[in-house]
This record gives structure tokens, sequence and C-alpha cells, in this order.
């Protein structure tokens, strides 16, 4: 397949601005989703990566492709490579949003970049967003990965075996009565993650897909159940997809203003790795 990426240039430096209310329910959705018993009350800050629960963009029915997701051409360009990956994130913290106070998002998109994989043409899109509230700021630069479907014959890439160092250790089983309530907490009707049929016949992958951001929202829920200081940065990456019919494995490793935590695949290969830092301030 051959992409002219001078074609998708005008869309880097594309701007979409949207002002959001930081409602309780939505925390308290998310809490129950992730099996917790204690929601954040008003005023209270909001958890690590929760911000994508808010400032969602409300496609109508028609707006949305086959696979569910919104067809591009809008704020998004019209890559026409059909899989979609949120490879991974950078986030920086100053201060902190808080539960039941307005914010708004601004978001960016920065970066265009088309390369040559092992298997064919990659694209590479870089989206900035900026949350603004009246106690703090979040900035994330998202990476967004766009790929052709496998070919039949294609080998699957070597893993790399996860870390063995881990003092903080989770098992965890998803199910399509998980991926189901994130996908709607954060209205995401891609089918990947609650159509069998469409992700297995059409996709070609052995189950339901996690979320790359529920991943690293576990991740950053481990790091909570463990240690509730505030956050100066938190990145992560996704190397391999995890399914829901294995569970696998939340891992940290603190090491005294830094975290590194990743998540272990049911063969012991790196799925993803994060790296958490703690503000000093």
């Amino acid at each position: 397949m051959t992409i002219d990426v001078g074609e998708l240039q005008p869309w880097i430096g594309r701007e979409e601005r949207v002002v959001d209310t930081l409602a309780p329910q939505p925390t308290a959705a998310l809490t129950a989703t992730l099996d917790r018993d204690d929601p954040p009350t008003l005023g209270a800050p909001l958890p690590p990566l929760w911000h994508w629960i808010y400032f969602l963009p409300f496609h109508r029915q028609s707006e949305l492709a086959s696979d569910g997701h919104a067809k591009r051409g809008g704020f998004i360009p019209p890559i026409v490579l059909p899989r979609r990956m949120f490879a991974g994130a950078r986030l920086t913290y100053s201060g902190e949003l808080t539960i039941g106070e307005p914010a708004r998002r601004t978001s960016t998109i920065t970066g265009l970049d088309v390369k040559q994989g092992r298997t064919g043409p990659l694209i590479f899109l870089r989206i900035r967003n900026e949350m603004v509230g009246a106690h703090g700021s979040i900035i994330e630069e998202q990476d967004i990965v766009y790929r052709d479907h496998p070919r039949a014959d294609e080998p699957p890439s070597a893993p790399r075996p996860a870390p063995a160092e881990a003092v903080w250790r989770r098992e965890f089983r998803p199910d399509i009565m998980l991926l189901f309530r994130y996908s709607a907490l954060i209205f995401n009707a891609h089918r990947i993650h609650y159509d069998r049929d469409y992700v297995t016949r059409t996709e070609g992958y052995p189950g339901l897909v996690v979320h790359g951001q529920l991943v690293a929202t576990l991740l950053a829920d481990l790091l909570r159940r463990n240690d509730r200081r505030p956050l100066a940065a938190f990145r992560f990456r996704s190397l391999r997809p995890l399914f829901d019919i294995a569970p696998f494995t939340l891992c940290g490793a603190p090491a005294g203003d830094r975290v590194m935590l990743w998540a272990e695949g049911p063969d012991g290969a790196l799925a993803m790795e994060a790296e958490a830092t703690y503000s000093t301030g």
C-alpha cells in the first residue's frame, strides 16, 4: 500500500477544544468497574488517568465507521490503514484536577509520520492534550499507531520477557462485562472490545482486546493501591495486546520517587511498560 503523507499534512496543528464538568457520577462508575469501594467525593483529586472518562467526543451514530470508531476526516486525519492502537502516552501533572470543578481540554495534532514496519507501512499520529482546571493541569502527549490487517502467513513478533523483580503483583482477569463497561465509560464503540465475531473474524485477534487505556489505568490503580502520593509524571507504552481469554499480571517496583510498572501477559511476555514519578513539591 502506498501512502501519501503529504495529503495528511494539513491536519498538523489542527485543534479541538472541549469544556466539561468533572462530575462525580463517572468516577463512581469507574470505581465500581475497577471493583473498588471508595469513589472520590466532591473536591477530591481526580485519580491518575481517570481524565479519560471526561471530555468525551459524542459522535452521532451516522458518524461511526464499520469498526465502531468515528469516521476519519474530522479532527482525526483520513488515514486509510484500518487497525488503530493507542500505543502510549507521556503525562505531566501540575497540581490536580478535582471532582466537581469545570475544566477544559485543548487537543492539538502535533505530528504525523509514515514508517515502514516489519509487516508493512505504519502511521504514527501524535496528539497533545492539555487539560486545565482551577487547581492544576495535565499535559498528555499521545501516540496513536495505524497499520494494515495482518496477512494469514505473517509470523508473530518476538515477545520481550517481562521483568522478574516485581515488588507489587496483582493478577487480573478481564471479561466481556468489564470491557463493555469501560467502553461505555469512555464512549468508545470500537468493536474489538466487545464484539467477539468481529474481532476474531475481521481483525484476526484470538479474543476481545483489552483497551490500552484500561491496562494503563489498571497500572495506575496498582500504584494508587500501594502509594497515594501525588504524581508529577506518568508514561506508558503498549508492546503487545492483551485479551479476555486469559488473565494477566499487573506489576510494580518502587525505587524512591519513581515506580516502574508493567503488565505481564499469560505467556510471561511484556505487554505494557510504564513509569510513574512522584511530585516532590
